[in-house]
């Protein structure tokens, strides 16, 4: 049985809508073996569909019928440590980790560009999967059949706070919220930081990225389907964040800030224990520059 690390990531950046994302230090886990059946389970307690709709399962499956390979069943055995439905790209990470264990199961019959595209083709868009692929920073475009792509590395001294609250916000929900057109003045607006994002983030030029991370296609829309975030944005800021931004579809926000600074997380503690949202969470997070990868 083999078994595969896939990263949580972080999808938007703030401007870079659908098209930016990045890889973090939090993994789910999927071991998968070949069987006569399908048998699905978990080392963790989460509820996971346990038949042929499971995405991991759905995922493989595919990479089986594009080899025209009959596949009978997968024993498959998840760890789920990214939290389902808040904006960590948790259906990225079962995506890739169905993709890149059958990949190996079948003999790595595609290379990586191949199952950028295909994972991208069953997610939608490529902002999550292809950095849970490839790790670090990643530029991501969809342009007819294909994903142009950029990685980038990231060594730089920075945490990432993922606060995630207690409910949940679907991606459907978070996209129906969206116009349908945007003006001209707006595009411009996100296309200059979204280029600005990238490269203050390699070059330690930390001072840009409040500015890099506003946005007017995405968050001042989703703002509204999220409690208290402009409270959390507020308080990130004082604390001392970079930049701050809401991680994917949400309702997670993302806060980036130097590792120097340590009192960002406690002090953010107290004030969500303060103000009775003591169940929302913190993560303390980094760059992951590998990306998915078999874990021995």
């Amino acid at each position: 049985m083999i078994k595969i690390q896939v990263p949580a990531t972080s999808a938007n950046l703030g401007a870079g809508f659908d098209s930016l994302g990045l890889a973090v230090n939090l993994y789910n886990y999927v071991s998968m073996e070949e069987s006569d059946q399908v048998e699905i389970s978990t080392t963790d307690g989460s509820v996971v569909p346990t038949g042929k709709d499971n995405l991991i399962y759905t995922a493989a499956e595919h990479l089986y019928q594009m080899c025209g390979k009959p596949l009978s069943g997968l024993r498959i055995v998840q760890e789920n440590n990214i939290p389902m439905t808040p904006g960590l790209g948790s259906s990225s990470a079962c995506i890739i980790g169905g993709l890149y264990g059958a990949n190996i199961l079948l003999g790595s019959p595609f290379n990586t560009d191949e199952l950028v595209d295909i994972a991208a083709k069953i997610e939608g868009h490529p902002d999550n999967t292809t950095p849970a692929l490839l790790g670090g920073i990643v530029t991501a475009v969809a342009s007819d059949d294909r994903v142009l792509w950029v990685k980038q590395e990231v060594y730089r001294h920075l945490n990432f706070y993922a606060i995630v609250p207690d409910f949940e916000l679907s991606t459907a929900l978070a996209r129906k919220a969206l116009p349908e057109t945007v003006s001209h003045q707006d595009a411009r607006y996100n296309l200059s930081r979204a280029a600005l994002f990238s490269a203050s983030l390699l070059q330690g030029k930390y001072e840009n990225i409040r500015e890099a991370v506003n946005d007017r296609l995405h968050q001042p829309f989703r703002m509204k389907l999220i409690a208290h975030a402009d409270e959390v944005f507020e308080k990130c800021y004082r604390y001392g964040s970079y930049g701050t931004y809401i991680s994917g579809a949400g309702p997670t926000i993302m806060s980036i800030v130097g590792m120097e600074n340590k009192t960002f997380e406690p002090r953010m503690r107290r004030y969500l224990d303060k103000h009775g949202l003591e169940q929302w969470k913190i993560y303390k997070l980094s760059i992951d520059n590998q990306g998915a990868c078999v874990k021995l």
